[in-house]
């Protein structure tokens, strides 16, 4: 089997690039051919080796650009043309956009039968998430009604649900509780227990609609300044943690109406903890008939969402169980008189019509400040998540920043008539888009099915009971807890993802909401700072025949070059890693300049003490005959004898001195060879995005601490921005200079072999 032509680029030494032609040289000496082999896609590609100062003098020139002033900025800014009005009319209203071109015959029917399915739905979850924000039952319905219409209008996405949402009012409620708890109503007179349960309504009532018309102002302000990246900072195992945990605070929150056992709402630190506590020390006056109702509507509720589950496909629409469970319960409960015979507790009054708006009580803002910033990022966030995932699926595009203003305007303007803050229904707008709706019409549609209710029929829901609306509530969290499955897929897939879910799930349960939250984006974020502290550095290998390089631990066929280390990490160089970097570099090539010399200096050393041991130890010549003249005396030998003996003394010395001589010459050779077989290092930059001047500083000074010791530093792979924020930071001086770094590992690795052929060291040979 023939082996496809090489694509490595080829290696010019000076004579052929003095032969060059200049337009050889304009044109980067590039050549793209056929091989000899007669494969269409079998090309060979030559060109000289490049690096960053022939790019930049003969390669690239940056284009003459005339700085504008401030002025001119601002008046291009604030200039206004017919195109730009129509623009910016089309991004604040949304629905300009299509409504004009909307299909009537092919989206019409659609929309009425999801708009009346949505619309059927809201209605119960909004008398119930009301509960869970401590207001009362017809302040959901409010809620249910104008962000809906408003949103029609202001949003980018046509398939989610606008309206009431079970962490939202949780969070809310938590507030509520806080700011206006029952010890503040105490009942006049000194030997009544209990507190005045209209005042505190109102109480709570004023302090939800001033927090909601604080999340509007906050949403609008961080619309208008195009923040709408600040959900990326909520990952989703972080907001899947979180809402989970948010369910096991609703889930616990409604224990006591679905048993009809009194107990005061906690809220803060382990309020769950308290809350499952109270209920249990007065599970002995559980009401039985409150606890059969909720039961049989659990049950009643689970069944139909499975039917509509494994039956999707083929029902035309969704069995809406919750209007069933709502309007058949009602009806028991007024014909057995179960408030009155079996003291089940129940809705009550429902006032019939809209409230005229009134001005939210400002004074109390002060103290909202911090949960109004969590509510409305937490609100956003699952309302953005939502509309990207229709968005992607049919083929529109959704503005974060536009849906940060109508999220922002819906809370805003409707907190004026008394309602409390809302966001977009997974739930709910998988209804919409499972029964047909195409467009917000649907939305519109649902929002005047619940005018009608408030309106009109609003009075036949008094007799619901309390227990019903907390059935509907814990059915409805059991999409949030099946994320707990999540926690298996992390494990496998990605242990940090899961540390991440599991801290946001612990923290917002024994934390509360709020507290929870900050933790669970502060870890997150700390996550960030760990990942770029513990990069995977690899020494990389070429690819025979290739320009590919790759980690030699991993790949069999990536074998290093000889005499050249290139070393991978996979992190930019900054304050916070710029030591580990350096000390990952040197573990990993196994090349540590300081250690390199403190051994050369150790052998010096050694060497002169035995060279000196050597010297003591070896006779004197004068010694030597002394010695020789003593023994021929003895001997009787002729004087002479002696003269003899001096002749061959003085052939031995000079011997001694010649071996002496090599010896010494030897030794220095040995230092003057190189401390190890490497002779240069790439340092891999492909996937540095940053460096600041701390980490610029480090590679410096990497760089001249291996010159000590005959080892050449280059740099490979640097983004155009990368190399323009080094030249900011002053990198390109002497002894560091632009001609060692390479676009390529491939330009680097040829450079190398070529100055590592004319070297003269016959250990790298």
């Amino acid at each position: 089997m023939r082996r496809a032509a090489s694509d490595t680029p080829t290696l010019r030494d000076d004579s052929e690039d003095e032969h060059t032609s200049e337009e050889e040289m304009n044109n980067a000496g590039l050549e793209t051919r056929k091989a000899t082999s007669p494969a269409e896609d079998d090309l060979k590609v030559e060109r000289r080796v490049f690096d960053e100062e022939y790019i930049s003098s003969r390669l690239l020139h940056r284009k003459e650009r005339t700085p504008k002033t401030v002025g001119q900025r601002v008046a291009d800014r604030f200039r206004c043309s017919s195109e730009r009005a129509k623009s910016v009319v089309l991004s604040l209203f949304p629905i300009l956009s299509w409504l004009p071109s909307y299909p009537v015959k092919e989206y019409l029917l659609g929309d009425i039968v999801s708009g009346l399915s949505t619309g059927v739905m809201q209605l119960p979850q909004g008398l119930a998430y009301a509960m869970l924000a401590a207001v009362p039952p017809v302040y959901g319905l409010y809620s249910s009604f104008y962000p809906v219409l408003l949103y029609t209008f202001f949003g980018t996405s046509r398939h989610i649900s606008i309206g009431t949402f079970a962490v939202i009012s949780l969070m809310i409620g938590g507030v509520a509780v806080r700011e206006a708890p029952d010890s503040m109503f105490p009942l006049n007179g000194t030997n009544v227990t209990g507190f005045d349960i209209d005042a505190r309504d109102a109480r709570r009532v004023q302090v939800a609609v001033a927090l909601t018309t604080l999340v509007g102002l906050i949403q609008l302000f961080l619309g208008v300044l195009r923040f709408g990246f600040v959900a990326i900072y909520l990952t989703e195992p972080l907001v899947r943690g979180f809402t989970t945990a948010a369910a096991v605070h609703v889930f616990v929150s409604q224990l006591k109406y679905f048993f009809g056992v009194r107990t005061k709402r906690f809220s803060g630190p382990l309020s769950v903890v308290y809350s499952l506590i109270a209920v249990f020390k007065d599970i002995t006056s559980t009401n039985i008939t409150t606890l059969i109702v909720g039961l049989v509507c659990v049950v009643f509720l689970y069944g139909v969402k499975e039917i509509n589950e494994r039956f999707k496909k083929k029902l035309p629409i969704p069995i809406p169980g919750e209007i069933i469970v709502v309007i058949v319960s009602t009806g028991v409960s007024y014909g057995m008189s179960l408030s009155e015979n079996y003291q089940v507790d129940i809705v009550g009054n429902i006032p019939a019509g809209l409230q005229a708006p009134t001005v939210p009580d400002f004074s109390i803002l002060p103290n909202l400040v911090a949960d109004a910033i969590a509510i409305a990022v937490v609100g956003f966030s699952m309302g953005i998540s939502l509309a990207k995932i229709f968005a992607l699926k049919y083929g529109y595009s959704v503005d974060g920043n536009q849906e940060l203003v109508a999220l922002g305007l819906c809370n805003f303007v409707s907190s004026f008539f008394q309602t409390f803050a809302i966001t977009c229904s997974m739930s709910r707008s998988l209804v919409q888009e499972s029964t047909g709706g195409k467009t917000q019409i649907a939305g519109l549609l649902s929002s005047l099915l619940v005018l009608l209710v408030i309106v009109a029929i609003g009075f036949v829901f008094r007799p619901l009971p309390q227990t019903v609306l907390a059935a509907i509530i814990m059915v409805n969290l059991l999409g949030m807890f099946k994320q707990v499955r999540d926690i298996p897929a992390l494990w496998r897939t990605s242990k940090i993802e899961l540390t991440i879910w599991v801290v946001a799930f612990v923290a917002s349960v024994l934390l509360g909401l709020d507290y929870g939250l900050l933790v669970a984006i502060g870890f997150a974020l700390l996550t960030v700072i760990y990942r770029t502290q513990s990069p995977r550095s690899v020494i990389l290998g070429q690819i025979s025949d290739t320009g590919l390089y790759c980690d030699t631990d991993e790949y069999e066929e990536a074998a290093e070059c000889s005499g050249i280390k290139i070393f991978h990490s996979n992190s930019s160089i900054y304050f916070a890693n710029s030591d580990l970097y350096v000390n990952s570099l040197k573990e990993k090539t196994g090349v540590d300049p300081t250690q390199l010399l403190a051994e050369r200096k150790s052998r010096r050393k050694h060497a002169k003490t035995k060279s000196a041991e050597k010297k003591d130890s070896s006779p004197s010549p004068a010694q030597k005959k002394s010695t020789v003249a003593k023994l021929d005396m003895e001997l009787g030998v002729a004087h002479e004898v002696l003269d003899e003996a001096q002749t061959q003394l003085d052939a031995l010395s000079n011997g001694q001195v010649g071996e002496a001589q090599a010896e010494s010459d030897s030794e220095e050779a040995r230092f003057l060879q190189p401390l190890c077989p490497v002779h240069h290092i790439i340092l891999d930059f492909t996937p540095v995005n940053f460096m600041d001047s701390v980490g610029a500083k480090a590679i410096k000074a990497v760089i001249k601490e291996y010159a000590t010791i005959d080892v050449r530093v280059v740099l490979a792979g640097c983004s155009r921005t990368l190399l323009s924020d080094l030249r900011t930071l002053q990198f390109f001086n002497e002894p560091v200079t632009p001609d060692i770094v390479f676009p390529t590992i491939h330009d680097a690795v040829l450079h190398c072999k070529q100055r590592g052929a004319r070297l003269s060291c016959p250990a790298v040979q």
